[in-house]
């Protein structure tokens, strides 16, 4: 109701205003246009608004007939930047008369995604105001701190904060959950394993639905959701098969008509659970939910309580619960231990940087294209340096009105705001030719190798080819008894030093760094998280420049603090994968976002050295953030590693499922004492 009062009044009192609303995710912009059709549908006076969505799955001449006649448009980032701007002209009544933007759970927009939107939003404004409009920004969320500040960056002007909470819920119980170690079944290299939280998860959707309470289990990826489902519909299958197709799994990937279909059997209380991505933390306006389940933390308090808050929606009486089941990493160990990390601390600020001249290049590309860039373009956006680089390669021709973008260059397809490649990769079942989804270039590297497990709503397919030249990923049907994860091999070109702090022997810095990294193999594991085998790939090298926090300690002092030479690879090596673990506590980013090295002599310092670096062009803030909040993220690192049960390190503490290095070797006393040195030079400083 926020944003829809005053577009509803301005559209009813001006009949040429228009309006656009901006969701971050599909399911989120159809359960939006859904609730406004109804509410206009329900009216005779509001006949005329025609509000009709613009995205991806808009058949041609549905896009055709919005651009003529809708008053309301709704869609997405992605949909603005490549299939709107690029062709604002034929826009240019809609743009003209714009009065309202809506950018809907605006705390969405954070790292790399973030800093697209913000640079899209931008280049939204300019051509509205060139054509005369000077729309108003509603942004919403209920998890985002500084209000005023994020919107702010996001738009690049000015914004007043309302933050009045008039939101409909119950009272929630939170509980956390640590799965216990699985007896007689050891990981890699002999570690003791926890029962996964994806089973755990699996185990508690089944009891839920069994119980007929709706609930939502919220995973942290693609594969994950659909193991969930799986895993709750065997056991279901066991203990109550009446309920079997009450369990589904929802998850970006699938094709428009699935999607749609599984939204109508949420909203319509068809299923009563769901294993989901955050595919499903933003969209669909569910009533009556009486759990979530989050299957390990989602990498952000802001994105906890926005799964959370689903529980109980629309309830005024009644309890719902919210389980966390921690996965077996660093981080969910941490808050296990520390649940006032989670419950009592403040959303974070979204982290955005959308200076990064990566970013920035080519969206005043697009701007350009748009619209001659003018000196005050570049001022506002402060591009002077980007804008006289892309000069000097002949991107941009400057010419008395401005700059113009260079002949034959298309910009707006060479952009994926959500840092994919822009090419895509298609998934197929070569037994009966049916596409089974799309993932983009780089991802597919890691995702759909071949040997590679791929489930697509609870079928599972073994990937027997990646044909990165055509696009293709070629699958079989098959159901092993395992799944896949990547493994990859890093190195890291120190360059220019941006900021450093000296403590002694410690010195911490923040860095441009060049990353070269290969997908070398894969793990086989079995459900039970019993490592099978680790499988060897040649796949091709990629390298990215970007930036990164690292800290450097002098073999003096590692001697002085009981480390004897032998044992620095492996303390180093230990506490490199529990930082890169604990980095989103104190950064709003996920695991993968990032990565990290260590060794005992890097060639750009000649000391022991620790990196933990952005894992997208040109950096996403998360190492810069790591930087500002080093002793706060360094003391967790130790305290997660020291609070684990495990003898000498387990995925819970030290071990990465992405170390290409087989997680050896691997000292989790020498992490806890490279850590503790690194808390007392920072105390004593």
């Amino acid at each position: 109701m926020a944003y829809q009062l005053p577009i509803l009044t301005a559209l009813l009192t001006d009949p040429t205003a228009t309006a656009l609303y901006l969701a971050p995710t599909k399911a989120l912009g159809a359960d939006q246009i859904r609730a406004v059709a109804e509410l206009t549908s329900a009216s005779p006076e509001f006949g005329h608004l025609q509000p009709c969505a613009y995205d991806g799955d808009t058949e041609p001449e549905i896009r055709q007939w919005a651009r003529a006649h809708s008053r309301w448009i709704f869609t997405n980032p992605d949909m603005l930047h490549v299939g709107i701007l690029s062709g604002h002209t034929r826009w240019r009544h809609f743009f003209r008369n714009l009065r309202y933007v809506v950018l809907d759970e605006c705390h969405h927009y954070r790292g790399v995604f973030g800093s697209h939107t913000a640079l899209v939003l931008r280049r939204l404004l300019r051509v509205a105001r060139a054509a005369g409009a000077a729309p108003v920004v509603i942004a919403s969320s209920a998890t985002v701190a500084r209000p005023a500040q994020s919107l702010s960056r996001l738009i690049g002007e000015p914004a007043v904060a309302v933050t009045d909470d008039g939101s409909p819920h119950g009272e929630r119980t939170v509980a956390l959950w640590q799965p216990g170690f699985v007896p007689a079944v050891s990981g890699e290299n002999g570690a003791p394993v926890r029962r996964s939280a994806g089973a755990e998860s699996a185990r508690l959707l089944a009891d839920f639905v069994i119980e007929g309470a709706r609930t939502l289990c919220f995973t942290r990826s693609r594969v994950g959701a659909e193991l969930t489902a799986r895993q709750a519909r065997q056991l279901l299958a066991a203990a109550a098969p009446d309920l079997v197709g009450k369990v589904a799994a929802y998850r970006a990937g699938y094709l428009a008509d699935d999607r749609r279909r599984l939204e109508r059997a949420i909203n319509d209380a068809e299923l009563t659970g769901v294993a989901t991505t955050n595919a499903l933390e933003l969209g669909v306006d569910i009533s009556g939910l009486d759990a979530v389940i989050v299957a390990g933390y989602p990498g952000s308090v802001a994105s906890f309580w926005q799964q959370a808050g689903r529980a109980g929606r629309q309830h005024h009486s009644g309890d719902s619960l919210v389980v966390l089941v921690a996965r077996d990493d660093p981080l969910d160990t941490y808050l296990v231990h520390h649940p006032e990390t989670l419950l009592d601390k403040p959303v974070e600020a979204a982290v955005t940087d959308p200076g990064n001249p990566y970013i920035l290049g080519p969206h005043l590309l697009c701007a350009a294209a748009e619209l001659p860039l003018t000196e005050r373009d570049v001022d506002d956006w402060d591009a002077r340096t980007v804008v006289d680089d892309l000069t000097a390669r002949g991107e941009l021709k400057r010419r008395r009105a401005g700059w113009y973008v260079g002949a034959g260059i298309e910009p707006h397809a060479q952009i994926s705001l959500r840092g994919g490649s822009g090419d895509e990769v298609l998934i197929v079942d070569t037994t009966t030719s049916r596409l089974l989804g799309t993932v983009d270039a780089v991802r597919a590297m890691s995702t759909v190798y071949a040997g590679a497990v791929h489930i697509h709503q609870g079928e599972t397919f073994v990937v027997d080819e990646l044909d990165l030249d055509d696009g293709l990923a070629l699958t079989h049907p098959e159901e092993p008894d395992w799944t896949t994860s990547a493994r990859e091999r890093t190195g890291i070109t120190l360059g220019r030093i941006i900021s450093e702090r000296k403590y002694g022997p410690l010195t911490v810095a923040f860095a441009e760094v060049e990353v070269t990294h290969q997908v070398i193999g894969y793990l086989r594991t079995l459900l039970t998280g019993e490592v099978l085998d680790s499988v060897p790939l040649d796949m091709p090298e990629q390298t990215l420049p970007t930036r990164a926090v690292l800290y450097t300690l002098t073999p003096e002092a590692l001697a002085d603090a009981g480390i004897d030479p032998a044992r620095v690879p492996g303390a180093l090596h230990a506490a490199e994968h529990a930082a890169i673990g604990l980095l989103p506590l104190v950064a709003t980013c996920d695991r993968g976002d990032i990565g990290g090295l260590s060794t005992t002599a890097h060639p750009g310092t000649g000391l022991p050295t620790v990196f933990v670096y952005d894992g997208h062009l040109g950096g996403a803030g998360f190492a810069e953030r790591g930087h500002e909040a080093f002793a706060t993220w360094i003391d967790a690192t130790r305290e997660a590693i020291s609070s684990c049960g495990c003898a000498s390190g387990c995925p819970s503490c030290v071990q990465s499922p992405k170390c290409g290095n087989g997680n050896e070797p691997l000292d989790k006393a020498g992490a806890i004492a490279v850590l503790g040195l690194i808390t007392d030079q920072l105390s004593g400083a």
